[in-house]
């Protein structure tokens, strides 16, 4: 039998396993033998990239940044190869209560501010980093408080951000910061209801996951694969459940242009250094 493209996810939900038994039947049907390792957190992931075990792996924007560094200072190279059309262009937002005298970002210091997890580069790094350029640093301008919550799974979970709203509407802290998105999603579920929050700040755009080529990959088995992506349809009724279960419409070609801000802020806040190794003291995953 053919060798299969074994593909590294992590699991940062139970419908990771339906998502990618399902693409595993789609790639089968198109005669492309696929298999996939789930992790528990991305650090492990990455650093399989590296040892041989798998081909590729879907990464999260900071394990893309580390895939990358870890590649340059061992004279390889990764390629961001394909990525939703949810992952071009987000942003993230700070919120505060609509009673809130807090109107614009001088005005946080002395506050407390909500973060998402540790590793959570649009709840976290991004807007660490953002309030840093306009002049405001955690511990010394104003309090930062982090929602850990799964650390290794870079935020992927959303959970860090759904207790950090929580926490805002609660009293607890001042501000939160959260992806737009999920600012959207969570007045959806009343989380954040109707009209009891607005936005003060945002961040520039950028770019979330992708898949990442592992060095020594076969490059005929990746454009195969990445084929067979960009076939899949939305009007497909076999292929949609898929497409929404991983919350795109339609795969794109891999970019790294957006990922300039989260490089700036893995360098502000010490995360990782030049060779992709951890910095940060505290992180468990």
């Amino acid at each position: 039998m053919t060798r299969p493209l074994i593909m590294g996810a992590v699991a940062y939900a139970p419908k990771v396993v339906t998502i990618w038994e399902g693409f595993k039947e789609y790639f089968r049907a198109h005669d492309f033998e696929f298999d996939f390792i789930l992790y528990s957190n991305y650090e492990s992931q990455v650093e399989a990239q590296f040892n041989g075990s798998i081909d590729i792996a879907w990464n999260s924007p900071l394990a893309w940044v580390r895939a990358d560094r870890m590649a340059r200072a061992r004279g390889q190279s990764v390629r961001a190869v394909a990525m939703r059309d949810t992952d071009c262009g987000l942003a993230s937002v700070l919120v505060v209560r609509s009673d809130s005298v807090v109107g614009e970002v001088s005005a946080l210091r002395g506050k407390t501010v909500g973060f998402g997890a540790i590793d959570s580069p649009q709840a976290n790094l991004i807007p660490l980093d953002h309030l840093r350029a306009q002049g405001l640093v955690a511990g010394c301008d104003y309090t930062a408080r982090r929602f850990d919550l799964l650390c290794g799974k870079h935020g992927d979970h959303i959970g860090g951000e759904r207790d950090a709203a929580q926490a805002l509407m609660a009293g607890e802290i001042d501000a939160a910061w959260m992806i737009d998105g999920n600012h959207l999603a969570f007045s959806r579920e009343g989380v954040l209801p109707a009209g009891a929050t607005r936005i003060v700040a945002r961040t520039g755009a950028y770019d979330h996951c992708n898949f990442t080529t592992s060095p020594g990959a076969a490059d005929e088995s990746v454009a195969r694969f990445v084929e067979l992506l960009m076939g899949m349809a939305w009007d497909d009724p076999s292929v949609r459940p898929l497409l929404e279960l991983e919350g795109l419409k339609a795969w794109r070609e891999g970019r790294t242009s957006g990922y300039a801000l989260l490089e700036r802020a893995v360098d502000d806040e010490k995360f990782y250094d030049a060779k992709g190794n951890i910095l940060v003291a505290d992180y468990r995953y």
